[in-house]
C-alpha cells in the first residue's frame, strides 16, 4: 500500500471525524434499519474519490472505527471498530476491480452492494454468536438487506454528483479526476 501524503491523511482523518461526529451529535433514532449505511457509503466513496489511492477507504474506515471506539459512539463496545472497518474492507476489495467507482453511479452502486453484503454478514455473524435461531438470523438479514440496500443506494447515487460539483468548482485537482 502506498503511503499517503500528509494532506491526504488529514483529509481522510477529517472525513472519519465528520462521520463519527455526525453520528454522535445527531443520534438519529429513525427506527429504520440500515439508515447508517447512507453516511457510511457516502463518506467512504468520497474518501476514495478525493484520495484515489489503494487503501484510502480502509484507512478512513480504520480511523472512523478508532474514533468511534475512543468517543464511545454506538453500542457494542470494542466491536464498534468492526462496524466501520468491515464495510470499508468490502468496499476496498470492490474498488480493486472498479477504481473509478466514486465518479460513476453504476460502479458506485456495485461498490455499495459490496459494503452492504459485508455489513449484513457482520450482523448475521453477531446474531449467530449470540445463539439466535437460524430463522431469526435469516429474517433479520433480509430486513437489514432491504433497509441497508435502500440507504446504500441513496449514498452511492449522491457521491458522483457531489464529486462532480467539487470538481466543477475546482476543489479537486485535475490529476485526481477521471480523464
Amino acid at each position: 500500500m502506498n503511503r499517503f501524503s500528509l494532506s491526504d491523511a488529514i483529509l481522510l482523518g477529517g472525513l472519519a471525524l465528520l462521520l463519527v461526529s455526525f453520528k454522535a451529535v445527531v443520534r438519529l433514532k429513525l427506527g429504520l434499519t440500515g439508515h447508517s449505511m447512507f453516511l457510511l457509503v457516502l463518506v467512504y466513496l468520497l474518501a476514495r474519490g478525493l484520495v484515489p489511492q489503494r487503501g484510502s477507504v480502509l484507512y478512513c474506515g480504520l480511523m472512523t472505527g478508532l474514533l468511534a471506539l475512543i468517543m464511545g459512539v454506538g453500542k457494542g463496545g470494542p466491536l464498534v471498530l468492526l462496524k466501520f472497518l468491515l464495510p470499508a474492507l468490502g468496499m476496498e476489495l470492490a474498488l480493486l476491480l472498479l477504481p473509478m467507482a466514486p465518479w460513476f453511479t453504476a460502479q458506485a452502486l456495485l461498490v455499495a452492494a459490496a459494503a452492504l453484503t459485508v455489513w449484513v454478514g457482520k450482523g448475521a455473524l453477531e446474531l449467530w454468536l449470540a445463539g439466535a435461531d437460524p430463522a431469526v438470523i435469516l429474517i433479520q438479514s433480509g430486513w437489514k438487506t432491504l433497509g441497508g440496500g435502500l440507504f446504500s443506494t441513496l449514498g452511492a447515487c449522491c457521491t458522483p454528483m457531489l464529486l462532480q460539483r467539487l470538481a466543477h468548482h475546482q476543489l479537486i485537482p485535475t490529476h485526481r479526476q477521471p480523464q
